[in-house]
């Protein structure tokens, strides 16, 4: 990639146009998300019990409390390398859990793996998720009256 740059550079520099080229490279931050139709409580411990156990991988600190799991992945295609790896779990209203994953380091099939692993294993351990209640039907409709019901004809 740098070479490519500095190839670039310089073609314009022969050619009297200006480029810009980066003075630091930085590392992808994005993130994988999934919504949970689980609790927070079957998600978090499905979330430790996967990485520490089925993926074998070190925790290297987690807070419930708020939600974050911080772990050293290591995978096949990349050597003994190590990459630092988190999982964020939050409450994001009365029924939603919202699950981040991110290898800053690694492309981002690696943390869609992690997410689809993690729902899978979710479905296995507690079965289909809890159903949510219908929503209320709409009020009925109103003919224009105060109270709604129908008013004699003068």
């Amino acid at each position: 990639m740098r070479r490519r740059l500095w190839g670039m550079a310089l073609c314009a520099s022969l050619l009297g146009g200006v480029v810009l080229v980066p003075a630091f490279e930085r590392e992808a931050l994005a993130a994988t998300a999934y919504e949970s139709p689980y609790t927070f409580e079957q998600t978090w411990g499905t979330a430790v019990r996967l990485v520490r156990v089925d993926l074998g991988l070190e925790i290297t600190e987690k807070d419930p409390e708020h939600g974050y799991l911080l772990f050293k992945y290591t995978s096949p295609e990349s050597g003994k390398r190590v990459h630092a790896g988190s999982i964020e779990i939050v409450k994001s209203g009365k029924d939603v859990v919202r699950v981040s994953v991110q290898l800053a380091t690694m492309p981002s099939y690696h943390e869609r793996m992690i997410v689809d692993a993690l729902a899978k294993k979710l479905h296995v351990e507690y079965g289909d998720p809890p159903r949510k209640p219908d929503p209320p039907p709409p009020p009925p409709e109103n003919d224009g009256t105060k109270d709604g019901k129908d008013s004699p004809t003068p």
